[in-house]
């Protein structure tokens, strides 16, 4: 999957990704490869991202979206609370 995690600012993070774990609005939940198409909104909270080399990432945010599609994964997070 390609994720992208962008702020109105930068460009956090846009890499191949095995996993994605996101604080949804009503509970945290996880996005892996050929997941349903979905839009959600974020909630403040912890974004880990599993590299597809094994590593992780992990991102503070304040809220924002997400959109998946197709194996793309975009995060649109509000920069206020990086």
């Amino acid at each position: 999957m390609y994720l992208e995690i962008i702020t109105p600012e930068k460009k956090l993070f846009s890499g191949e990704t095995e996993l994605v774990q996101l604080p949804g609005t009503i509970g945290s939940f996880e996005i892996l490869l050929n997941h349903a198409p979905i839009v959600s909104t974020l909630t403040e909270g912890k974004i880990k991202v599993e590299e597809a080399g094994g590593s992780f990432a992990y991102f503070d945010i304040k809220g924002g979206v997400v959109e998946a599609l197709n194996n793309n994964i975009i995060v649109l997070v509000d920069s206020s609370g990086l």
